[in-house]
This record gives C-alpha cells, sequence and structure tokens, in this order.
C-alpha cells in the first residue's frame, strides 16, 4: 500500500483538462472527468511521450507524439491492445488532489 501525496489543487484543472504532476520524483498524468480526477503513469509505451501534455476524448487519453491512446481509468493502450499503463488511486480532500504512490 502506497502513501498518498499531494499534487494539485482541485481548481488547478477544468473539466476535461489534464496536466503532469509530480508525486515522489514520480511523472503522473493527471485528468479530471465528470468532476472526478484520475491518475495514470505519464511516459506513453511507444515513445515515452507525455500523456499529461494529451488530450482526453470520453474517456481515452491520446498520447501528443504519435496518436497512441490509452484509457483513463484502467490504463488499457487502445492502440497496442494488452499493454498499460499504470493507474493510481486519486483522492480529494479540502480543495487538493492526492495521488496514491
Amino acid at each position: 500500500m502506497g502513501t498518498f501525496v499531494e499534487v494539485a489543487k482541485e481548481n488547478d484543472l477544468g473539466e476535461g483538462e489534464g496536466k503532469t504532476v509530480q508525486a515522489n520524483g514520480k511523472a503522473i498524468a493527471l485528468y479530471k472527468k465528470g468532476g472526478a480526477f484520475y491518475a495514470l503513469d505519464n511516459t506513453c509505451l511507444h515513445a515515452g511521450g507525455p500523456l499529461g501534455e494529451g488530450t482526453l476524448d470520453g474517456e481515452l487519453v491520446t498520447c501528443p507524439l504519435h496518436g497512441w491512446q490509452y484509457h483513463l481509468k484502467t490504463g488499457a493502450c487502445e492502440t497496442v491492445p494488452g499493454m498499460e499503463v499504470a493507474v493510481y488511486k486519486v483522492k480529494t480532500e479540502n480543495g487538493k488532489v492526492f495521488v496514491e504512490v
């Protein structure tokens, strides 16, 4: 079991927006969808692109480098089935966003 680390404020992201955050030295892609926050590994499995700088369409995060897509909630790669990036538990408290690492 990991430790929850504060990575952002709730109002740092608008609906459908993402950003790269740091938690204990690890780069994590943080997205806001449906008022909830989701976190997945920031590194695309194809060429190491920054998923936190990608775009969100529905529940798919698209890497800005070559368009590989990952499911926001599971980390499953839609481009190459069977591959996946790690996802992290997220919680919010008092306007702050925490990710478990």
